[in-house]
């Protein structure tokens, strides 16, 4: 069974319900960021989201689901995952959207996230 490809109004819809993100660009290709900082964009292949997290968060997931997370020589340097809009699934994409807000907005921004959904 082919996987059905998350489409890019569900990865906005996700994006767009956390706090101060705001759309754009970046190099050509829809983007999202936190303030002024860069949080996601869909990559010019149209099939991968990169979405920048720290390194530790990023070895988890690729330790975990290999077919849906991955990186490419370019950005082994840099903290960001590649995600399979073919094979994530709309929760995973919410969690990782999430780990990508936390480490793009401030430290006020995170600690008023949380004490909310307390």
């Amino acid at each position: 069974m082919k996987a059905r490809r998350l489409s890019w109004a569900a990865v906005r819809r996700c994006f767009a319900s956390l706090p101060g993100v705001v759309e754009g660009s970046s190099y050509g290709t829809p983007a999202f960021r936190v303030g002024k900082k860069f949080l996601a964009r869909l990559r010019e292949d149209g099939e991968d989201l990169v979405v920048r997290i720290p390194f530790e968060e990023r070895e988890t997931l690729l330790a975990a689901a290999p077919r849906v997370f991955h990186v490419t020589d370019h950005y082994a340097g840099y903290p960001a995952v590649l995600v399979r809009l073919r094979a994530v699934k709309a929760a995973d994409l919410a969690r990782v959207a999430e780990l990508g807000w936390r480490f793009a907005a401030t430290t006020r921004a995170v600690a008023k996230w949380d004490a909310a959904r307390r």
